[in-house]
């Protein structure tokens, strides 16, 4: 199993990361993907993946909630960061309107300018994008050579539909598990086999039947992909095959 999507760095994780790690190989977890949300915590992130360069990668980025503290020179930032090995890609970007903490315009902003960094990097693009999909797609359309990620997808059957017409990515958190998330279970039975990715998103939104009791960490993705087996119609072993494959083949970890 890869944790596609987590964030090792918040000190939920990061003041008992030895322990983190440990449960994550017990479970099966071979490889972590850690998300740095702003120049301070790429070079974080990236400080986890040099004492753990077998186990942890990242990507790193300016999140839209962040970008209200940035500017484009924070994107430079991230792009003399992106040098280093362990970056596999950029992100998490994108637009977020749901916490309404930053203008759309300023989120635009650091958003594009974070895609023309990899479009230059030929990097893959990990997305945040809540309760604004449309926009975000209209925003991609400009880079049509960007292949990305819709992390944690939430949204609605029609969303999804959307994003994998535009020839990107779904990756499933936790509340696929969650008993009354029937219809995100059916886009996850409807999304094609090479277009999913599991994840965390640790610490947050830990799944069934550790919801509300214990910090989401990477060792939890086993029941994501327990569910995912289940509404595909897969064993185990044959979704863990088929959603790790895919991870190795967005962020090119066999490079």
């Amino acid at each position: 199993m890869i944790d596609s999507h987590c964030h090792l760095t918040d000190p939920r994780l990061f003041d008992q990361l030895d322990g983190v790690l440990e449960r994550a190989k017990a479970a099966g977890v071979t490889q972590i993907v850690t998300i740095g949300t702003d120049p301070d915590d790429a070079a974080a992130a990236i400080g986890v993946c040099e004492k753990h360069p077998d186990r942890v990668k990242c990507a790193i980025g300016i999140h839209p909630n962040e970008s209200g503290n940035c500017d484009v020179t924070a994107v430079g930032r991230i792009r003399n960061l992106a040098r280093h090995p362990s970056v596999v890609a950029i992100g998490e970007m994108g637009l977020d309107y749901f916490w309404d903490k930053v203008p759309p315009t300023v989120q635009r902003v650091i958003f594009e300018a974070q895609l023309e960094l990899a479009a230059e990097l030929s990097k893959p693009v990990v997305i945040h994008s809540r309760n604004a999909v449309a926009d975000t797609l209209a925003v991609l359309k400009a880079y049509p050579g960007v292949h990305c990620v819709f992390h944690c997808f939430t949204g609605t059957p029609d969303e999804a539909d959307q994003i994998l017409a535009a020839g990107h990515l779904l990756g499933f958190t936790g509340p696929i598990t969650f008993k009354k998330n029937d219809v995100l279970r059916q886009i996850v039975k409807s999304t094609p086999d090479d277009r999913l990715l599991i994840e965390t998103d640790g610490p947050y939104l830990s799944p069934e039947p550790l919801r509300g009791k214990k910090v989401c960490e990477p060792s939890f993705v086993q029941h994501t992909l327990a569910t995912v087996a289940s509404v595909k119609g897969l064993l185990i072993r044959e979704a863990d095959a088929l959603t790790t494959s895919n991870t190795r083949r967005f962020y090119r970890l066999d490079l």
